[in-house]
């Protein structure tokens, strides 16, 4: 079997490493391991134990590695229960950092012997009960998984213990723990990645309607064994397991998607805004006017990996145009969608039964039923905002709205929960929802349960009413979590005798004018008010596990309408962001043609809306040189191509007056000159590793954006690497954009008919003030190579640098000029080879690409001849002057 090399077949594997799970493997020097026993331990009260093993999960005979600071200082990170998803709800931030902490978990394995390369994924988030397994073949650099790792931003990564053997480590172990340093690691035995168990997990586990996976995995041992070893994990780190066939499983291959690399979402300010990442100056920013975190999520990943189905990113541009077309749907869709709370994260918490019945357990699963009756009294509503829709893909969530289980489950709940428990903001409104959620006389001892809490909570508001009364004070009851019950004070027209509150009063705290404070009493009936609460939750707790019993077969209508909500969410973003600029609908051929497109970033900040250029690229000029002075706008332009033609693929309309682009499988820019700190690199040796990826990755379909590659050495070298990756780059079909300062790439143009030399022009303007020219940049781009000379001098010049310096910069650069020049006169013998190389080159190309007939052909090559015989001739009588 194919699995036997790698990951399936080690059955003999697990007895050679560490037993049980371990949090602190043997790790090579400088990888960034932490011994997390204790906040793992402070978890699972119980001896968990893998399998047969006999062993602590915890055992590990590895050699302790100390703690990272990440893994001790980071309150996150101090202990599982702080990142096991809790229902929280809010609207959605702006900033895609916090709107976006991590809570992915991955497991990851490669085969081994003959299957060395063969790498197998599977991936959950936490706060969506959705794994997404994959496999794919990787070559030694391992791109695509790291590329995909990077795009999942996982808060932890599981591996087997025999890949980080001390002195032995794989390859692929050392390159993740070197990318992803601020990430926990997890190694476990080899024998939990276990393809039949993998398969087990997807038959008890995945829903009905997605069940069709097991034919596309079942012969893909790799990512089933990821899925066996990382559905373990989870049960051990949640304490809890996955109710049966609860789960959304599906197999994701790489080929569906567009692949842009870390460096290029960084470069192209797809998420993070390099200046400032709290700001959301971003194509994220741009786009994002979601309601919900699910449209939030599904906006961020499908920027990060485009789509390259045409059908499918045009079923997406009619819904936009359609929702641009009727106000009343725009409207009426964004008016019940903002009404949504985070869908996913609901089932994720419904579908998982708890291995203890906690207090915390039991206020969960009564809020997120509540949740859940919230969010299904939602879908009339939304089915009726849908109803007069004529597009495919609106008529496609309208009929899944159709469904009936959506009528069954809350039928089902509103014989048990009150028709007025709903979801509310502020903890005591919540608490008191989640207080009588259920149903008087469905069980007696709640309802006397109730009737105590009451007679508690008027009590707390007699009490502090009496204590106003008696000090003449304006006192006020309030609330938090925390605390519990409080009394608070304005003091704005109330003088205290004495500036002091009576010493009944204890734990006071003051803003401005405003006090906060308790009393010994007051903190007695808040002891018993939350022991009538525990009372009042575990009972309604048993009224929810019977009620959440009999609806779990039902449940799983959820996953439509949280790709339903997620989607539409997009889609009206989209189209919102349509109705703030005047974008327009993109075609799809096998040319990039832009009509006065402009960059969507800068047009959010400028003032004014910033200059328009057109943009024409085919397979037969695909490669466009880029000349300019420095500030005159190339590096923006290259931006500009790549945010527009992401713009398209994810569906939506593009800042342009008319857009026509080719599908591109892979988007790569070299456009950052940092030095790069942490890997030790400089400038240049950042600039060469970065397009050393690009040309081992490149294909004829690829987008190709570079900026000013070469310049982080000298001129010489800089040139001649520039060329050389021009020349390699020319040889496929890919769609190059090369902006540049070195004049001398712009003649290749004679060699390669495919390259296309274009300008930013400047104007020159008399400065009247300092009786000096100045240079004005008009940041249009035309045809042809630059015509500015010494446009650095020029710049410099205008900037705050002593005249002096300016003056003797023109001389030596005129000296030097000359030198240069002196020492490039060609002799007699280099022109000759010139001639031939010349030649050489276009009898290449047309062995390569002529489809001539044969009397053309013969003409062809006669005309190249005679040329040739010329140019010979022409060399042969111009004299030496190498000597001179």
């Amino acid at each position: 079997m194919p699995g036997s090399s790698g990951a399936a077949g080690d059955r003999s594997a697990s007895s050679s490493g560490c037993p049980g799970l371990s949090r602190s493997c043997r790790a090579p020097p400088g990888s960034h391991f932490g011994n997390k026993r204790s906040y793992a331990a402070n978890v699972v009260t119980s001896n968990f134990t893998f399998g047969t093993s006999s062993s602590s999960a915890l055992e590990t005979n590895c050699p302790q590695v100390p703690k990272t600071p990440l893994s001790a200082g980071n309150p996150q990170r101090s202990g599982y229960k702080s990142w096991t998803p809790q229902m929280g709800y809010s609207a959605t931030s702006s900033s895609a950092v916090s709107a976006h902490s991590s809570s992915v978990i991955v497991a990851v394995v490669e085969g081994r012997g003959l299957a060395r390369g063969e790498i197998g994924m599977a991936s959950i988030d936490l706060k969506c009960p959705q794994i997404v397994l994959s496999q794919f073949a990787d070559n030694t650099t391992y791109t695509k998984v790291i590329t995909k790792l990077k795009i999942l931003s996982p808060l932890e990564i599981i591996m087997s213990n025999t890949a980080c053997v001390m002195g032995n480590s794989t390859k692929l172990f050392t390159l993740i723990t070197e990318n992803f340093k601020n990430v926990n690691f997890t190694t476990i035995q080899r024998k939990y990645f276990n393809e039949t168990k993998g398969l087990e997990y997807i038959e008890q586990l995945c829903i009905a309607e997605f069940s069709t996976v097991l034919l596309e995995v079942q012969s893909k041992y790799y990512c089933l064994a990821a899925l066996a070893a990382l559905l373990k994990y989870v049960e051990f780190i949640q304490n809890s397991v996955y109710a049966p066939k609860s789960l959304k499983i599906c197999f994701q291959g790489s080929e569906q998607t567009a692949m842009i690399d870390s460096a290029s979402a960084q470069n192209l300010e797809l998420l993070i805004n390099n200046q400032d990442s709290r700001n959301n100056h971003t194509l994220f920013g741009v786009l994002n006017y979601t309601k919900t975190p699910g449209g939030s999520r599904r906006l961020r990943s499908n920027i990060l990996e485009p789509l390259v189905d045409i059908e499918t990113i045009n079923m997406r541009l009619d819904c936009v145009q359609e929702l641009l077309q009727d106000e009343e749907l725009f409207f009426g869709l964004q008016s019940v969608i903002s009404r949504f709370l985070d869908t996913e994260q609901l089932l994720s918490v419904l579908v998982q039964i708890p291995k203890q019945d906690t207090v915390n357990a039991a206020e969960s699963k009564i809020t997120n039923l509540i949740y859940l009756k919230h969010t299904l009294e939602l879908v009339t509503p939304l089915k009726i905002a849908l109803k007069n829709c004529t597009t495919p893909l609106l008529r496609a969530y309208y009929g899944s709205l159709e469904d009936t289980r959506f009528e069954i489950i809350l039928e089902k709940i509103k014989t048990v929960i009150n028709d007025d428990a709903r979801y509310m903001k502020g903890c005591l409104n919540m608490r008191t929802q989640k207080c009588y959620a259920v149903r008087s006389n469905i069980n007696e001892f709640l309802d006397i349960a109730r009737r105590t809490y009451t007679e508690i909570v008027d009590d707390i508001a007699g009490m502090i009413s009496q204590l106003a009364e008696k000090y003449n004070l304006p006192l006020r009851t309030s609330f938090s979590s925390a605390r519990g019950f409080f009394i608070q004070m304005t003091t704005d027209y109330t003088v205290l005798p004495n500036d002091q509150l009576p010493s009944e009063f204890i734990k006071i705290s003051k803003v401005k004018n405003s006090y906060s404070f308790t009393s010994t009493d007051l903190i007695k009936m808040n002891e018993r008010c939350q022991e009538s609460l525990r009372e009042i939750y575990h009972m309604t707790y048993m009224v929810v596990c019977k009620l959440l019993s009999e609806i779990y077969e039902h449940i799983h209508c959820l996953y439509k309408l949280s790709d339903t909500v997620s989607m539409l969410d997009m889609l009206l973003s989209f189209a919102h962001a349509c109705t703030l600029s005047d974008y327009v609908r993109p075609e799809f051929t096998d040319t990039l043609a832009i009509k006065q497109g402009w960059h969507p970033i800068l047009e959010k900040i400028s003032v004014e809306k910033p200059v328009a250029n057109n943009t024409y690229i085919t397979e037969g000029s695909n490669f466009l040189i880029i000349t300019g002075p420095n500030m005159s706008g190339k590096s923006t332009y290259l931006k500009q191509i790549a945010l527009c033609q992401i713009m398209a693929q994810i569906g939506s309309y593009v800042p342009a007056e008319y857009s026509s682009f080719r599908i591109a499988e892979q988007i790569f820019t070299r456009i950052s000159t940092d030095d790069d700190i942490e890997t030790n690199s400089s400038t240049f040796m950042k600039e060469m590793k970065e397009i050393a990826y690009i040309l081992h990755n490149a294909n004829d379909k690829s987008l190709i954006l570079i900026d000013e590659l070469g310049r982080g050495t000298n001129t010489e070298e800089g040139i001649g690497i520039c060329y050389a990756v021009c020349e390699y780059l020319l040889n496929l079909k890919a769609f190059t954009l090369f902006a540049t300062h070195f004049l001398e790439l712009c003649h290749i143009d004679a060699l390669y008919p495919n390259v296309e030399n274009m300008h930013f022009e400047v104007e020159h303007v008399k400065n009247t003030s300092r009786n000096k020219e100045a240079i004005l940049y008009t940041y249009k781009l035309s045809k042809g190579l630059t015509e500015e000379k010494n446009y650095g001098l020029k710049a410099a010049e205008v900037s705050s640098l002593p005249p002096s310096i300016v003056v003797d910069a023109k001389e030596i650069s005129t000296q030097i000029t000359g030198q240069i020049l002196q020492n490039q006169r060609s002799t007699p013998e280099m022109e000759r080879q010139r001639v031939v190389y010349h030649l050489a080159t276009r009898l290449i190309q047309t062995a390569r690409n002529s489809q001539l007939d044969p009397d053309s052909l013969r003409m062809y090559l006669s005309n190249l001849k005679k040329k040739y015989e010329e140019d010979l001739s022409r060399v042969a009588q111009v004299p030496g002057n190498a000597e001179e």
